[in-house]
């Protein structure tokens, strides 16, 4: 079952079984087996109908109807499972070239280095998937670069929101008609010019190669990610 129908299922089962503000939910596993989903669906569901108010989930207690109460924050694995390709690669272009920017005022001849290797890494791999897990590390690298805790943690953030479903989905669909090795040399090409740039401790041209590099992967990504 596709995600767009199980929150149609989801919102009749709950008119049904919690038709009340702070009712409690069913188990998350026996709803996935009342409306024939995987609970990753469901979980995907939650997110969007946790974000809209119309749910609030607590560990240990269960989901409840209704917003949450203002002293419950929402939790952010369930804005990661919430989260389309689009809001995360539009979310990647507003940071990561001010973060690139950052690593080529902070770099040092070990970081040179490091990027360098990461670069590297990308080339050798046989594989898409291979490339993509690079891919991933190339970009947490130059984080690690600024030495900034915050930034670092951001980006591993978007790592954890790569992981879901719905980017494995959008990734396959933009890229499976590329032969392996004209993926990795074209992203590993663009992964050069930007550590070039940090190499040469040149902040606009290091954030202005990121956000081509990005805009390469928006173009792929957006028209096929909006039916996500």
């Amino acid at each position: 079952m596709r995600v767009a129908a199980a929150d149609s299922a989801l919102k009749e089962l709950l008119e049904r079984c919690a038709p009340d503000i702070g009712d409690r939910l069913p188990a998350e596993r026996d709803i996935a087996a009342q409306i024939g989903c995987s609970r990753q669906t469901i979980r995907i569901a939650f997110a969007k109908m946790e974000h809209a108010g119309l749910i609030w989930r607590h560990v240990g207690k269960g989901t409840f109807r209704g917003p949450a109460p203002l002293d419950v924050p929402l939790r952010e694995t369930l804005l990661i499972a919430g989260a389309t390709p689009t809001h995360l690669i539009r979310t990647r272009l507003l940071l990561e070239p001010s973060i690139a920017g950052e690593a080529a005022r902070r770099v040092d001849a070990t970081g040179i280095q490091f990027l360098q290797r990461k670069v590297e890494a990308g080339r050798r791999c046989s594989s898409r998937a291979d490339s993509e897990q690079a891919d991933s590390h190339f970009h947490h690298a130059i984080a690690q670069i600024t030495g900034n805790p915050v930034l670092i943690g951001l980006m591993g953030y978007l790592s954890s929101a790569r992981r879901q479903a719905t980017w494995q989905r959008a990734w396959d669909r933009s890229y499976r008609t590329m032969a392996p090795t004209e993926f990795q040399e074209a992203h590993s090409d663009e992964h050069q010019l930007i550590v070039d740039a940090i190499t040469r401790r040149d902040p606009q041209s290091a954030s202005a190669a990121m956000t081509r590099h990005l805009e390469t992967i928006t173009e792929a990504f957006i028209g096929k990610a909006k039916t996500v």
